[in-house]
C-alpha cells in the first residue's frame, strides 16, 4: 500500500525533534505492526487549500502507479485562517476555502480512497483558532457529503496543554514530538484509518 499524505507545516511535521511529526508515526506504526505501507510526506510550510489544490494530482500521480494500492489523506486549513499582514483578514476566504477542499476532495475520492484529517489550532490567536474550528466543521459537511471520513482535531489541539505548552517553547505554532505524537493517537485509533492498516 502507497499513501500519499498532503498538506501543510503539521502534516510535514515541522518543530519535531524526531523529524517524524504525525504521518512519519503512524507510518512507522503500521509498518511495526506488519503492514507493508509506504507513506509519501507531501505537507510544505505555509500551504493553503489552494496550494495544495494546485500541486495534489500531479504529485499523487507520480507516486500512485495503477499497479500499486494507492490511498489519499489530505489536512489543510490551519494556513488558509491566518491572517493576511495586507489586509488583516484570514489568507483564504472561506468561500474559497470551502469551495477548494470541494475540488480536491470530489476528484480524489472518485479516484483513490480518501481520508481528510482537520486543521490543527495554533496558540496566542483566539480570532485563528475560531475561524480554523468553524473551517473544520465545514470541512466535516462537505466530507459527509461526498463520503469521505474526515476527523476533527481542532478540539484535540486547542484542549492540550502539550500541544500549547510545546508550540509556546517553539515557535509559536507548531509543536514538538508531544503534540505530534497526540495527533498520530487520534488518527492510529480512528476506525476508517484501522480499517485501511486491515491486512
Amino acid at each position: 500500500m502507497r499513501v500519499c499524505f498532503f498538506g501543510d507545516s503539521f502534516v510535514n511535521g515541522t518543530g519535531d525533534d524526531d523529524g517524524l511529526g504525525w504521518v512519519g508515526r503512524v507510518v512507522a506504526r503500521a509498518r511495526q505492526t506488519g503492514r507493508d505501507l509506504t507513506g509519501y510526506n507531501l505537507g510544505i510550510r505555509g500551504d493553503t487549500s489552494a496550494d495544495v489544490a494546485a500541486r495534489w494530482m500531479h504529485e499523487a500521480t507520480l507516486r500512485l502507479p495503477a499497479e500499486h494500492k494507492g490511498h489519499l489523506v489530505f489536512s489543510f486549513g490551519t494556513n488558509d485562517c491566518a491572517s493576511d499582514d495586507f489586509n488583516g483578514g484570514p489568507r483564504i476566504s472561506r468561500a474559497d476555502s470551502l469551495a477548494n477542499a470541494e475540488t480536491i476532495l470530489k476528484a480524489a475520492c472518485r479516484w483513490l480512497p480518501t481520508l481528510m484529517i482537520g486543521p490543527g489550532t495554533v496558540v496566542g490567536s483566539t480570532d485563528a483558532n475560531d475561524r480554523i474550528c468553524a473551517l473544520s466543521a465545514d470541512y466535516a459537511t462537505i466530507c459527509e457529503r461526498l463520503g469521505v471520513p474526515c476527523l476533527q482535531v481542532c478540539r484535540i489541539t486547542l484542549a492540550s496543554p502539550i500541544w500549547t505548552r510545546e508550540a509556546m517553547a517553539g515557535d509559536g505554532a507548531h509543536p514538538n514530538r508531544g503534540g505530534y505524537t497526540l495527533l498520530a493517537d487520534a488518527v492510529t485509533d480512528w476506525p476508517p484509518w484501522r480499517a485501511w492498516m486491515e491486512p
